[in-house]
């Protein structure tokens, strides 16, 4: 059955990691998975999250992050989501159009509205059936990047002030929108996070076959 499920949250909530542990959990289960990232997934998308991330592009423009997100996310939906979902597989993205909403609007300072109409355009429609928000405090977000080891990028030097407007919005979203959106405290041992995360797919898989099937 296809499922198109993101993961959203702030810097260090451990999405790629939840995300790496579903596959074989969801595989297990006769599932077909493909799991992808954002800004990524093609070789256009990949070329375009270096100059995204890399820290020496300092100077670039909020309207600039979003033009180029949302350009790689239009290649990403036409080569790779798109033609998943038309194969009934699970596809897990890690972050999609809220990402830009948070970090380019309520991050940024850019309009919802204005985004949310590139988005639109980007995605021709298509939005997730599920988004999951791996939610985490930023300073504990911003602890883990450190403790990581991983290459900080250009985001991981953006002001505290910055990451709790986009963690806000993330949690506004998510209050306001329950039937697509399900709140993880990641904060919590990984394996709890792994397993209320499947948890949320597979309901929501149910959900989906039930309405597949007309079923009252």
């Amino acid at each position: 059955m296809t499922l198109f499920v993101s993961f959203e949250g702030p810097e260090g909530a451990g999405k790629s990691t939840v995300i790496r542990r579903l596959i074989p959990a969801l595989q297990k289960r006769g599932h077909d998975v493909v799991a992808t990232r954002e800004p990524g997934g093609t070789d256009i998308g990949e070329a375009i999250r270096r100059i995204l991330l890399t820290s020496h592009h300092h100077a670039m423009l909020a309207e600039t992050e979003a033009l180029l997100n949302t350009a790689a996310r239009a290649q990403h939906v036409a080569e790779v989501i798109a033609p998943a979902l038309a194969s009934d597989c699970i596809v897990l993205c890690d972050r999609f159009v809220d990402s830009t909403l948070a970090y380019q609007g309520a991050g940024r300072g850019l309009t919802i509205d204005g985004l949310i109409g590139l988005q639109s355009f980007a995605t021709r429609g298509l939005w997730p059936d599920l988004t999951i928000l791996l939610d985490v405090p930023v300073e504990i977000g911003q602890a883990r990047r450190l403790a990581s080891g991983e290459p900080l990028n250009r985001f991981d030097a953006d002001a505290v002030g910055f990451h709790e407007r986009v963690r806000r919005w993330f949690l506004r979203a998510a209050e306001e929108d329950p039937g697509r959106w399900r709140l993880i405290d990641a904060t919590v041992p990984e394996g709890d996070v792994v397993r209320m995360t499947l948890n949320a797919v597979l309901e929501r898989l149910e959900f989906e076959g039930v309405l597949a099937r007309g079923e009252p």
